[in-house]
């Protein structure tokens, strides 16, 4: 009789996990791009900024918790309210290349969130064009 009882008791726990896990309710962060590409500016405007959109494709409201950038010099900026199922979000991502060695660049930008998985990664490059001085001591771009 003993056995019979913990048997049905370990049968009804398992189905209740199983029911559990089924019904969970995830947020999915969509990226509708995740490389941007600045393009190329000069040194003397070592700035520039791009907008990543993304989506909320899960069944559950999407919370960012932390948006880290690679580097100093890059710095994003994301919404701090829930993004509900179906719905868009922007991240903001500013780069300053001032004290910067011109060139070309790459810099990741880690998306923390309560979605599965949790960490998403999207990138800005670009190219800051060196500035040379001529004889007459006039700026020209490269």
């Amino acid at each position: 009789m003993r056995k019979a009882f913990y048997l049905s008791f370990i049968f009804a726990l398992m189905a209740c996990v199983s029911f559990a896990q089924e019904t969970k309710k995830e947020a999915k962060i969509v990226f509708k791009e995740i490389v941007k590409d600045l393009g190329k500016f000069p040194e003397t405007e070592p700035t520039a900024s791009c907008v990543f959109e993304f989506t909320n494709e899960g069944d559950a409201p999407l919370v960012i918790h932390r948006a880290q950038a690679s580097c100093g010099c890059t710095v994003p900026k994301y919404p701090k309210e829930p993004i509900m199922p179906g719905e868009k979000g922007t991240v903001t991502v500013n780069y300053n290349g001032r004290g910067k060695h011109p060139g070309p660049f790459k810099k990741s930008i880690r998306i923390m969130t309560n979605a599965n998985p949790e960490m998403s990664i999207i990138y800005i490059k670009g190219n800051m064009t060196e500035v040379s001085v001529n004889k007459d001591k006039t700026m020209l771009d490269r």
